[in-house]
């Protein structure tokens, strides 16, 4: 039996697709926005975004004056073409080519966003890899968001299997080292007219 090379086909999505093909396509990330928003985070703050990829939240913090920003995807192509995009302004960010699983962080995070990354990962080890990942790489009282897709949202996404959390079994997972802040459903509207119903927790590092 084969096995999956996660790298390899997130390469091949990005490659062969364009940025408006693929179901989690955002002209403006609303609902990040706001979170980041809600906590009044310092610009100075130190700001990470798990599978950012091309996503457009990379143009609003550096629009915004954020100056702490790291984006971490597993596909080179992704980060390339968010770096493009940016054209100068790429250079005020920091980008991380790497699987999360494979993540050895040098410093601690204040914000740590994840949308649409966490529920790739399946099997417990890689799972119980990426608690400790947040555990010891977010600051005391820094804030981690994570999105999902809810037990409401797709069991697939982009050909493969996702784990869907609800607000009980995300906070369960992360319950060891965080409180939780807030969680809440929102539907996505993919470019293809369909819909993903996400699963949003804040929670802040005791």
């Amino acid at each position: 039996m084969e096995v999956f090379d996660r790298k390899k086909h997130w390469e091949n999505i990005y490659q062969t697709k364009q940025l408006n093909e693929v179901s989690w396509y955002q002209p403006k990330p609303q609902t990040s926005i706001n979170i980041i928003e809600q906590f009044n985070l310092p610009k100075t703050a130190n700001i990470i975004d798990i599978g950012g990829g091309d996503s457009f939240l990379i143009d609003y913090l550096l629009n915004n004056g954020y100056q702490n920003i790291a984006v971490l995807d597993i596909a080179e192509t992704a980060i390339e073409k968010a770096k493009k995009r940016l054209g100068t302004k790429a250079t005020k960010a920091t980008w991380l080519v790497t699987d999360i699983t494979d993540f050895k962080p040098t410093e601690k995070y204040d914000f740590w966003h994840d949308r649409a990354a966490f529920h790739f990962l399946t099997n417990e080890t890689d799972i119980a890899t990426y608690v400790q990942l947040v555990s010891e790489n977010i600051q005391p009282n820094g804030i981690m968001t994570i999105a999902t897709f809810s037990e409401k949202g797709p069991l697939k996404c982009s050909g493969i299997f996702i784990k869907q959390y609800s607000e009980e079994t995300l906070t369960k997972t992360f319950e060891k080292d965080f409180d939780k802040i807030q969680c809440f459903t929102i539907d996505h509207q993919t470019p293809f007219n369909t819909t993903q119903n996400f699963l949003f927790g804040s929670f802040r590092k005791l």
